[in-house]
């Protein structure tokens, strides 16, 4: 029974990490160039965005004269911290043992691997051990930009994790080791704010279904005010550093809310720019309906409210990079639709695909990368 308990977390630890080193020693040896592709080398995947702006700040927090003195990167000083302080901690935890990009792909791909056990260990608490294998395996190479995501250096496999461990550790009444991972999340990413807006609103509807233990359910929920408290003091660590403590909303471009949804189809908004948009169309249907599909199964629980109000936030979001703004819904996405999925020529389809998926990626990480004409105050 314990060979069956680890069998299948054990093969996605094996697939994630072997697919990404596969991924990146195709950098390293140039083979992209081989079939099309300008020249590449490991470099192209260090310089992906925003993986610079996250080594720069593992070298020099948000100090704005040790930035200027060491990094050229094209935007403005202001603009480091719309990236929070918990995966450049990561970076610089990894670079007590080796060279800054390299320290950054070690931080990817530890998110990495905690995203591919977080998320069977959370299918688990819906469907048996071998649905929510095959899902969780689907997750490692599925949605398209999940999958970049996971190869370069971003905060969102660490944030994703997260979110799931502190829904997971809810629904088995663990409550402090959940506030603990809902922290962490808030000081990976802003959205975490959104974790904190479930729980609370989650509290509401249980004080509105039983009035009478109004004092034992504030009680419980009380610990999650650490959540908003966390983001004071990643505030506080900018008035620290950077001399302003509100430097997170004076970033410059970097709020793409407007007060209408669907904004994102007005093209002449700043980070769009293309009128080749349809696709968003498609991801915002798929959401959606996979909203709606997990309340008719589970009902209002954190697990349907916390997607439905990522989605809903989603859609007063103006950026042509909807695909990852939306990546924490995915998990539960593949939830809602687990028994379509999971069905073998589903299952067929989607390794027909695998080729294509790889292409996306190598294609992705070739024309998404910073300026970057000297490593040496990465390393």
């Amino acid at each position: 029974m314990k060979t069956q308990t680890y069998k299948f977390p054990l093969i996605l630890v094996l697939v994630t990490f072997f697919f990404t080193s596969l991924f990146w020693l195709t950098f390293y040896f140039n083979l992209p160039a081989k079939i099309g592709f300008p020249p590449v080398s490991l470099e192209t995947v260090f310089a992906n965005y925003d993986g610079p702006n996250y080594m720069a700040i593992a070298k020099c927090g948000y100090k704005k004269d040790c930035l200027a003195a060491s990094f050229s990167l094209p935007q403005p000083l202001e603009y480091y911290p719309a990236h929070l302080p918990a995966f450049p901690a990561i970076i610089k935890f990894f670079d007590l043992f080796t060279t800054g990009p390299k320290a950054m792909l070690l931080a990817t791909l530890v998110g990495s691997l905690f995203l591919s056990l977080a998320s069977y260990w959370f299918f688990k608490l819906f469907l048996g051990p071998k649905t929510s294998f095959c899902l969780a395996l689907l997750l490692i190479f599925f949605p398209a930009r999940l999958l970049v995501l996971r190869l370069v250096g971003a905060p969102e496999t660490w944030f994703m994790a997260a979110t799931l461990a502190s829904l997971l550790f809810f629904s088995k009444k663990r409550y402090w080791f959940s506030v603990l991972f809902a922290v962490f999340a808030q000081t990976l990413k802003s959205p975490g704010i959104l974790l904190f807006i479930t729980y609370a609103l989650y509290a509401l509807f249980q004080i509105y279904s039983s009035p009478k233990n109004f004092s034992q359910i504030a009680k419980k929920y009380l610990p999650y005010l650490f959540i908003p408290l966390s983001l004071l003091l990643v505030f506080w660590l900018y008035r620290l550093q950077n001399g302003d403590f509100w430097a997170y909303f004076h970033s410059g471009d970097n709020f793409h809310l407007s007060l209408l949804p669907y904004t994102v189809f007005i093209s002449t908004k700043s980070w769009i720019g293309t009128l080749w948009l349809e696709d968003i169309v498609y991801l915002y249907f798929i959401a959606l309906l996979a909203v709606f599909t997990l309340f008719k199964k589970y009902k209002i629980s954190p697990f349907t409210l916390y997607p439905a109000i990522f989605t809903l936030a989603t859609l007063f979001v103006a950026h042509r990079d909807i695909s990852r703004y939306l990546a924490p819904v995915y998990p539960f996405i593949l939830l809602a639709f687990a028994k379509f999925l999971t069905r073998p020529a589903t299952k067929i389809i989607f390794i027909l695909l695998l080729p294509a998926l790889f292409l996306f990626a190598v294609n992705f990480v070739v024309q998404n990368t910073a300026p970057i004409a000297n490593w040496a105050s990465y390393l």
